[in-house]
């Protein structure tokens, strides 16, 4: 196996159309990185095993479930820093046990917020088996999983993979904000939630996480699009082999 280049995708959709299957058949034999921003509304994204409740689908924002596994994530345009990863099984990166197979992807957020700013004593990849608590099942930013990463303790970075026979595509993604009102309150109204647990729930997972603004130390400025497009640079300068080319 010889090292890749990767094939760099900048996709702007809706946010169910950006987790519909990717890349094409025709790609899945290529290094991709996609940077997805969320075009449209909000979207309350559930993990593969999550189920709506019948009579949930008038819930807002709109529902919908991806094909990796965890917790609910809230994304909106212009609140998350949003990047996907495909490796063909036969890539160097590729690892076949599933809890060392998004390590060196850790390493690169790592890395990446190392060049934000950010100490490296502040920062820890999760490389173990996945961390769950009360409600890590229900909100993503709940538990840690492998190749996640936590700043000052709290978890910063969201990772979930869906392996197939071609590959593996591994989901990141990080807050500007770590607001757990509205991601709760959206699971209440879906019917993902018990009966008056709101309280309880948004009590547990406010000091599990934390978001991009909160660990640089930034107010109102840089605009969220300018920290967006800085830490997606870092990003894509931190991954191995890194260099792009054209779709």
């Amino acid at each position: 196996m010889t090292a890749r280049s990767w094939v760099l995708d900048r996709r702007v959709d809706r946010a169910d159309l950006l987790h519909r299957p990717w890349p094409d058949e025709g790609h899945r034999r290529e290094r991709r990185v996609a940077i997805c921003r969320v075009a449209g509304g909000p979207g309350l994204v559930l993990g593969s095993t999550q189920l709506l409740p019948d009579g949930a689908v008038g819930a807002l924002p709109p529902a919908f479930r991806r094909e990796s596994g965890g917790g609910a994530v809230l994304v909106a345009p212009g609140a998350q820093v949003w990047m996907d990863l495909w490796l063909p099984r036969d890539d160097p990166l590729f690892e076949d046990d599933v809890v060392r197979a998004a390590s060196w992807l850790g390493r690169a957020w790592a890395v990446a917020l190392g060049a934000l700013g950010i100490g490296p004593d502040r920062v820890a990849l999760h490389e173990g088996p996945l961390q769950e608590t009360a409600w890590s099942r229900t909100v993503c930013f709940a538990g840690l999983g492998p190749g996640e990463v936590t700043v000052d303790g709290r978890k910063l970075l969201g990772l979930a993979q869906r392996r197939t026979s071609s590959g593996a595509r591994f989901h990141t993604m990080a807050p500007l904000r770590w607001e757990p009102i509205p991601l709760v309150s959206a699971l209440e109204r879906a019917g993902l939630l018990p009966a008056g647990a709101l309280p309880g729930v948004v009590a547990d997972v406010a000091d599990r996480a934390t978001g991009l603004r909160a660990v640089l130390g930034l107010g109102s400025l840089p605009g969220d699009d300018d920290l967006i497009a800085a830490v997606e640079e870092a990003l894509l300068e931190s991954l191995p082999e890194y260099a792009p080319r054209s779709p």
